[in-house]
């Protein structure tokens, strides 16, 4: 069994974990990824539309000036990309904020496998623990730079627009992330601490490990043989 001080600190990084899983269904389920404000000017209108979206369903609506505005529109954000560099992008990120959220779901078996047994020198203790955060992070944080690169280089709002309001010409776009893609960085964080915890508890068995050694070390060699 392992000691009480082992299970509380796998619990602790447990819960760590447990935290990272749902942070990164909150990220996939929510759709305030970004605002994108796009100018617009044409002969019968003037103004700009406006872009919610996250990784799959957006809505969009438009604030003129002069003209008649449509109804906020709905939709699907794979749906209406179509085959397109946009589209392929936006799947590699969702693809690895799903096997993000599969290595955190692994971490928080590890983690709570750990807090109630002692399967230390394998794969399916600290080492484990450490791949599968480090793996997760490394996805999010990958994930954080295509989104922003499709945005930004790759113009994925700007075609957004165009699908759902062909006769419109854009004149300029503004962007705002919103706060389920800065919840990325708090994905990372509890990825960290996590680690950080098992770092500490090791660090705690070494010296503890090293002061069961040193009554052996400075006792009397005729007391040792005896």
């Amino acid at each position: 069994m392992p000691t009480t001080r082992k299970t509380l600190m796998f619990l602790s990084s447990f819960l760590t974990s447990l935290g990272s899983l749902i942070v990164i269904c909150s990220v996939l389920g929510t759709q305030a990824w970004i605002t994108s404000t796009i100018a617009v000017r044409d002969s019968a209108s003037n103004g700009s539309i406006v872009i919610t979206y996250g990784l799959f369903h957006g809505e969009s609506s438009q604030e003129l000036s002069h003209g008649l505005a449509e109804p906020n529109k709905h939709f699907a954000v794979l749906g209406i990309l179509n085959n397109s560099s946009q589209r392929t992008l936006h799947l590699v990120a969702i693809l690895l904020l799903v096997l993000s959220l599969f290595t955190s779901l692994l971490s928080s078996g590890f983690t709570f496998y750990n807090s109630i047994s002692n399967p230390y020198q394998t794969f399916l203790g600290p080492t484990g623990v450490y791949t599968w955060n480090g793996l997760s992070a490394s996805f999010v944080f990958v994930t954080m730079i295509l989104f922003v690169a499709n945005v930004q280089s790759n113009h994925l709002s700007e075609e957004l627009s165009h699908l759902l309001y062909p006769a419109i010409t854009s004149k300029g776009t503004t962007h705002s992330y919103g706060y389920s893609f800065w919840l990325i960085l708090l994905v990372i964080l509890l990825n960290i601490v996590t680690v950080t915890i098992i770092i500490f508890y090791q660090k705690a068995r070494y010296q503890r490990k090293q002061e069961q050694r040193k009554p052996m070390e400075s006792a009397p060699r005729d007391g040792i043989l005896f």
